[in-house]
């Protein structure tokens, strides 16, 4: 199964700037920069491999700062429910429903949105027949109507 890899902040100046909190069961496996490294140099293969992974998050970081930069709060919130549904599915998820293992609060401190905010944006979203919500339960029951938000494309009547 496909993991997360964290830690990468902490490669520039030896000093990690920010903690990670696990909202679900996880396995963690500890590995030493250095050893990677190391490994690196001797397996050309695993070079290549730990560069693309580096990329994977510089790419999903810059995604996450246009995100907060640029995208009203239905935007982000749509790009939110439709990048974990997505994440959630390649590890063998539904591709529609989820449970949200994040509070309202932590969701909106994540795209920079009050508590209010989030829950006013989940209302329009239940309201539109976008989603369907029961407290951290959520099926999406219109992803089109969501990337359509994402892509500022207007819906069709």
């Amino acid at each position: 199964m496909a993991g997360e890899i964290i830690g990468l902040d902490g490669i520039v100046n030896d000093r990690h700037t920010c903690d990670a909190v696990a909202l679900e069961d996880a396995e963690v496996c500890v590995m030493p920069f250095e050893s990677i490294e190391q490994l690196s140099r001797e397996v050309t293969a695993l070079q290549s491999h730990v560069h693309k992974i580096m990329s994977r998050e510089i790419v999903r970081e810059h995604g996450v700062m246009l995100l907060l930069g640029s995208m009203r709060a239905e935007e982000r919130l749509a790009a939110f429910l439709l990048n974990l549904v997505q994440r959630l599915h390649s590890r063998g998820f539904s591709q529609s429903e989820l449970v949200l293992r994040m509070t309202r609060e932590e969701i909106g401190s994540y795209l920079g949105l009050k508590l209010e905010t989030v829950s006013r944006t989940f209302s329009k979203f239940v309201e539109d027949r976008i989603v369907e919500v029961k407290q951290r339960h959520v099926r999406i029951l219109d992803t089109e109507a969501l990337q359509r938000l994402v892509n500022h494309q207007p819906a069709c009547l």
